[in-house]
Parts: structure tokens; sequence; C-alpha cells
């Protein structure tokens, strides 16, 4: 016999088992780095990614062919000299490694290094690269972001921020940079100028930024319930991403080439696409955990969209998977 508790109990379950990803199979996946990775980047085209892995250095891979194209060094001779973070300009012209001190440009074409830097003053907490190489973005735990010009050396420091910064992100050709700190504010900014285009505040340090390549949406999202789509061209709020718990933390950030979706990983495994009109999430699941760890698990390092209907990953179990989507 039902009760008002036993429906009560039903519907709750019902709703908790609604918010939880899809224990969805990958459609093909393929191991980039054995016993895990360290970082990742997938281009925005989801032809290429770049992995740092524990046993192997730097990797670039073509995704097409599931083929090694180059190995990288980076000085990976002690913990403190591991690459943790990677970025590929939008036309897959160049990729950009770093690890804490030290920062290098990679030639995607010839697999030839461009250039090799160094910071003293303080960490390195992200970066980004613009097309051809022609610009880099260096966000600093010492709340500096460096515009630099490989070129001619130009140098521009952005000092907006008054705490460390978190995330970083450029447009494809270097003008309009985006960085988020833990003074809970979140800048777009012109490069050539250093000036402040929009100001973004939320309400805990701004854990994440994006930049839509095409010039249409910039993303923001903080520690605890803020995730914002913001329209690029005006400074308007777009919509806020809708979820039940607590709190979201996203590793990774893409928009879809026809600007109609939102691809998210998480370090909890969760790869989300939402709709950027209403900030609703539109399907969800999680990638393969490392099993060796205990609990097994993984973080979404970089995602994006293969087409209108597949999305590749890789995570920080060391796997790339191919992922059918179901909105």
């Amino acid at each position: 016999m039902f009760t008002i508790r036993t429906l009560k109990t039903l519907f709750l379950l019902t709703l908790l088992s609604a918010c939880q990803p899809s224990e969805q199979v990958p459609e093909q996946q393929w191991r980039h780095a054995i016993e895990g990775a360290y970082a990742a980047n997938i281009s925005n085209d989801g032809k290429y990614s770049v992995v740092s892995s524990i046993h192997h250095g730097v990797s670039l891979w073509d995704l097409d062919k599931n083929a090694l194209k180059y190995s990288w060094s980076q000085q990976q001779n002690s913990t403190d000299n591991l690459v943790l973070l990677a970025d590929i300009a939008d036309n897959n012209s160049h990729a950009l490694i770093a690890n804490r001190n030290d920062f290098s440009l990679w030639n995607i074409d010839n697999g030839k290094s461009e250039g090799f830097w160094s910071i003293s003053e303080s960490n390195i907490r992200d970066i980004a690269v613009a097309n051809n190489g022609n610009y880099l973005l260096v966000g600093q735990s010492n709340g500096k972001v460096v515009h630099i010009t490989p070129d001619n050396g130009r140098r521009l420091e952005f000092l907006g921020h008054q705490e460390k910064i978190n995330a970083v992100d450029i447009m494809p050709n270097g003008r309009v940079a985006i960085s988020g700190s833990n003074d809970f504010v979140a800048y777009v900014w012109d490069t050539q100028s250093g000036q402040v285009i929009y100001r973004f505040n939320h309400p805990s340090r701004v854990t994440m930024v994006a930049l839509d390549p095409k010039g249409r949406y910039a993303f923001t999202a903080d520690s605890k319930k803020s995730a914002n789509i913001w329209n690029l061209k005006t400074g308007k709020l777009v919509s806020q991403l809708k979820y039940f718990n607590r709190q979201e933390v996203f590793s990774t950030v893409r928009f879809s080439p026809d600007g109609t979706t939102l691809l998210t990983g998480a370090p909890s495994r969760k790869v989300s696409i939402w709709a950027i009109s209403t900030g609703e999430r539109l399907t969800s699941w999680r990638v393969t955990p490392r099993e060796d760890i205990r609990p097994a698990g993984a973080v979404v390092y970089s995602a994006a969209f293969r087409d209108n209907e597949r999305v590749i990953t890789e995570s920080s179990s060391g796997y790339a998977e191919l992922w059918q989507v179901n909105k």
C-alpha cells in the first residue's frame, strides 16, 4: 500500500536520479597516457590534442587518425617542472604549453619550438595562444595577466585584478582577452591598450572564463552558484546555467560552432551540454575514470564538438573518448 511518505520518497528518488548524468558508453576510446595525464587540450575543431602525461612528456595527437604527431619536452625532470597547462590556437597553427614557471610555443605544422620563456616573480596559473602564435596570454598568481607579442617582444601587463588569476582566454586575433581572479571579478579587456571593455562581478572567486572564438559570447563562472553566458557585443547577460547542485565547478568550457550550445567538463568526470539561450542542461554523462585510484575518478581536462552529433574529450584518466550526443 502506498502512503504519502512512500510517494514523497519515490518523488525525491526520481528527482535525484533525473539530475544524475547517464552512464553513457563512448563510441570510441583511445589511450593517450599510460597511468594518467597531468593536462590536456583539444583544438576547437576536435582534430588535435596536446597531452602532458606522467611517463611520456608532452604529446601532440592527430585525433582524425589517432596518431602521435610529435613528442615535446619542457624540462620534465622533476615534479616542479611538469607541464600542467596547454592551449591550441583556433586555426591549429600553434600550441602553447606551460609548467609553473616556464612556457613555450610550438609550431604544429613542423613540430618545432618557436620560443621559450621563464617567469620568476610568480607562478603561472593559466595560458592562451592566438592564431599563428602571434600573441600569448599568461595569467599569474600575483594577479598580473601578461600579453606577449613574440615577434617583437612587446609585453603588456594587465593590472586590473587584485588577487591571483585562475583562468584566461584570448580571441583568435589576439585583440581581446578575458581573465578571472580570486578577487570575484572577470574582466574583458583590450590587449593593445589594456583598457577594460566589460567588468563582470561575481559573489565568489572566478574560477573559469572563456571566449567564443567567433566573438558572440563570453562565459564566466565562480566557485559557488553563478555561471553566466554574456553577449560579447553588448556585455548583457544572455543566460545563467541552471543546476540543482549547491555548486558546479568547471574544468573546461567550449562554445558550439553554431552558437546554440555550451559544452562543459568538470573535475567530477561530468560532461554537460547546455542551451545558451536558456541556460538549461540538455544532456550530461561521465567520462571513464582511472581505475587504479580510489575512489575511481577523472578530471575532464578538455572537451570539443567534433561535429553536430559528437563530442570528444580528454581526461586525467589518460583516455581520449568520442561520444554520441543525444540532446
